[in-house]
């Protein structure tokens, strides 16, 4: 089992358990008791559990997300997909707003280099850009979300609404086939509508997951996108609200 996978299990069987031990986990994911010691020491350091005493305990709420890091690395095959595929829709000299979230730091990571204006919604993608020589990172500026380092206040919603993009790679935390794009936070919504508001090309980077989740805030409807680049084990009939809205579906 990859590192990634067994990380995630391990996290998983914490929230529900609430405390299990070294052995427990190494009969769970097929690992040794080495290779889970190793594992639950790096989770820690994330975060994401407590080390006990012969085992280790649930850290984080069953209610909240995982650590940035761990989730940047789940189902990482699939959000590289994605990202190559929708960094193929971005020419040389574009204007780029890059949405927050894992998906949307793996796109950033693919135009690296890449002779762009890149707008980004988080110090994660803007570290990634900035890395080598190539785009021209700005960001939107305000308070700084911990963990995620997201940048959602008034302040960068007003910077968005001032910037005329060419392409923005948007995440959505669900997609609605009734309800349209959903945002777990009504700061994250706001944000996101004005990116859409200023952008020509609106691309969504969506894994199948995320279509059959539900959130609370609405920032847009499927008429409001370009292109919707998803994976390519999504069921046709998911994807017929797309086409039907004028979208053009690209699957990776």
């Amino acid at each position: 089992m990859q590192r990634s996978l067994r990380a995630k299990l391990i996290i998983e069987s914490l929230r529900r358990s609430g405390r299990l031990t070294v052995e427990q986990l190494a009969e769970l994911t097929g690992a040794s008791a080495v290779t889970i010691r190793r594992d639950l020491t790096a989770l820690e350091a994330h975060g994401a559990l407590r080390r006990i005493p012969g085992g280790a305990e649930r850290a984080v709420r069953s209610d909240e997300e995982l650590p940035y890091a761990l989730r940047l690395t789940d189902d990482m095959e699939r959000k590289t997909a994605l990202a190559r595929a929708a960094s193929a829709l971005v020419e040389d000299a574009d204007t780029v707003i890059i949405d927050n979230g894992t998906t949307c730091h793996a796109a950033a990571t693919e135009l690296v280099g890449r002779p762009i204006t890149a707008v980004c919604l988080s110090l994660h993608s803007a570290m990634a850009l900035g890395s080598a020589p190539g785009a021209r990172v700005t960001i939107p500026g305000g308070p700084v979300m911990t963990d995620t380092l997201a940048m959602m206040s008034a302040q960068a919603t007003d910077y968005l609404r001032a910037v005329s993009a060419d392409v923005l790679l948007l995440g959505s935390c669900s997609v609605s086939p009734r309800r349209g794009l959903l945002a777990d936070l009504p700061e994250d919504a706001t944000l996101k509508a004005a990116a859409i508001e200023s952008s020509t090309r609106r691309v969504l980077l969506v894994t199948a997951d995320k279509l059959s989740r539900s959130s609370s805030f609405r920032f847009g409807a499927f008429e409001d996108l370009t292109h919707l680049v998803t994976t390519a084990d999504v069921p046709p009939p998911l994807l017929e609200p797309f086409r039907d809205a004028g979208v053009q579906v690209v699957t990776a």
